[in-house]
């Protein structure tokens, strides 16, 4: 089995204090103040969309990989054990906690909450400290979803070019999220977001990206272009930062500000991860700044992190008695990042490794493959 990707893992660890630093900038007003450098910290929500293409990425590859080269196809009643053990036992403990502290939920809300099947009730109220755990049901759904999927993709596929033919059926799925985003807008039904169909297209990103990792293997012209790409992305967050792409308040975005967001953000987690995903080489300035030993580690643990700090930012606005959008920012960076820390380090040690262990899943990183060696020269005359 191939070892983790450290690169992958860096990637990881700066999305989920991208999250972090969201939240922060939220709970304290920052976020909401004028200047650009608050609007910019207003759509460090860009980080769920890399989450949801690393997970099309890393999931489907193996199906792709089955397709390409006919190597065994994953066994899906072995995958989806695999993935009930990698997120539910930390998840069970964190949101136990919140909604023995703060909900006022009965039998049945618990149930919601533990089943992750909260996003299908968008009429109840978000108990404290739980705000961003709406991205999980939609994980969730898409682990259901691709056995399906590449069942589907792999019968559509055998009927000519193979990798053509998977990117063509992939290539539907986006056109499933601009309906849901369509939907969603035009008919006044913004619990549509909470689903996967609207976010489908950052999946289906991934699993494009999975299926030219196994295709082409290493490609040198994005190797060649990765300082561009990564540019590129800078500078399309900076245009996702405007009102191009919406409000940065709970107000609803009109159409065309939801399909801009969609569409920039989508671009922006392909070309952050294309560099590291399609030409992975450790001996390049990129991975060595995602993939060193810390990075790497921060983003084994990024998702005991992602659970925990928002119950401990609410946690210590509740002892510090601050007003809404009125802490002080440095204070509760400070406190909550050392506390989460703490929390997310000792939850994946001894809850997630051993989850891990136990559904046989290596949880070591391991570098990412080494880039073909160049040609040689030609003779000069």
């Amino acid at each position: 089995m191939k070892g983790r990707d450290a690169a992958l893992d860096g990637i990881r660890a700066i999305a989920a204090l991208g999250v972090w630093l969201l939240h922060v900038g939220s709970n304290t007003g920052v976020m909401y103040r004028e200047g650009m450098l608050p609007w910019m910290m207003s759509r460090l929500g860009i980080a769920v969309p890399i989450f949801f293409l690393l997970s099309g990425l890393l999931l489907y590859r193996p199906w792709a990989r089955a397709v390409i080269e006919d190597t065994p196809r994953p066994r899906p009643v072995r995958y989806l054990w695999r993935r009930v053990l990698r997120v539910m036992p930390v998840y069970w403990l964190v949101t136990a906690l919140a909604l023995w502290a703060w909900s006022p939920f009965d039998w049945t809300g618990w149930l919601k909450w533990m089943l992750l099947a909260q996003n299908f009730f968008p009429g109840d109220p978000v108990p404290d400290g739980l705000y961003q755990m709406w991205t999980l049901p939609i994980e969730m759904s898409f682990y259901v979803l691709l056995p399906i999927l590449a069942w589907l993709l792999h019968r559509f596929a055998r009927g000519g070019n193979r990798p053509v033919r998977l990117l063509l059926g992939i290539a539907v799925l986006p056109v499933i999220s601009v309906a849901a985003v369509t939907a969603a807008r035009l008919l006044e039904l913004p619990q549509l977001a909470l689903l996967l169909p609207y976010h489908l297209v950052y999946f289906a990103c991934g699993m494009a990206m999975a299926v030219l990792s196994v295709w082409i293997g290493h490609s040198r012209v994005i190797d060649s272009l990765a300082p561009q790409l990564l540019v590129l992305a800078g500078l399309l967050y900076a245009l996702l930062s405007t009102g191009l792409a919406g409000p940065r308040t709970l107000t609803l975005p009109t159409l065309s500000q939801s399909l801009w967001r969609t569409s920039l953000e989508a671009a922006v987690a392909v070309l952050l991860v294309a560099p590291f995903a399609l030409a992975s080489r450790p001996g390049s300035l990129r991975n060595r700044v995602l993939g060193n030993p810390v990075s790497a580690y921060l983003g084994r643990i990024s998702y005991s992190f992602f659970l925990w700090h928002a119950p401990v930012i609410t946690l210590q606005l509740k002892l510090t008695g601050a007003q809404p959008f009125q802490g002080d920012f440095a204070s509760v960076a400070v406190v909550s990042f050392v506390i989460t820390m703490l929390l997310s380090v000792g939850s994946y040690h001894l809850i997630e490794a051993s989850a891990l262990k136990l559904s046989g899943h290596r949880s070591a990183p391991a570098l990412p493959p080494a880039a073909p060696a160049p040609l040689p020269a030609a003779p000069a005359p």
